[in-house]
């Protein structure tokens, strides 16, 4: 089992959900909900409006997400998805717990006693520079004030 931090598409609520929710790509269970400890920039580029998150700690906001544990399967699936290591790669975050539903009982599965979490997290080293000037985020919704909507892959 691993944790995920998701910020993007895959969030409920967001386009992309629905892959979490497949038994078919594995196991997804949702944890509770968080930030990332040190600020990242969060955009929205491309011609398709993706939200990319830049593997530049310390510059940007800290990012507000999901946290989801995940079997082996989904994330080999998530990996597949996220077009792991060419377009994002998967690298660990710490990330501050804001609201916890997990139901695990053992000690490394529980946040730290400083309430925060390593988890695993599709961020992109491989980017534009003028992405870096874009406008940074410190949350992402497909529908937000941005103005940005999301084109869903099954729509390109």
């Amino acid at each position: 089992m691993a944790r995920v931090f998701i910020y993007g598409t895959l969030k409920r609520g967001q386009p992309n959900h629905k892959v979490l929710l497949d038994g078919a790509n594995g196991r997804a269970a949702f944890q509770g909900r968080g930030r990332t400890v040190e600020p990242y920039p969060l955009v929205i580029a491309g011609e398709h409006n993706i939200p990319w998150l830049l593997n530049l700690p310390g510059q940007g906001r800290r990012v507000a997400g999901e946290i989801y544990v995940v079997d082996e399967q989904m994330l080999s699936f998530l990996d597949e998805f996220e077009g792991c290591p060419d377009m994002y790669q998967r690298t660990p975050v710490r990330v501050t717990v804001l609201e916890w539903e997990g139901r695990q009982g053992t000690p490394e599965e529980m946040p730290a006693t400083d309430g925060t979490l390593q988890c695993f997290v599709y961020s992109t080293a491989s980017y534009a520079p003028e992405w870096v000037r874009l406008p940074h985020h410190d949350s992402y919704d497909s529908r937000g004030e941005h103005g940005l909507p999301y084109n869903p892959r099954e729509n390109r």
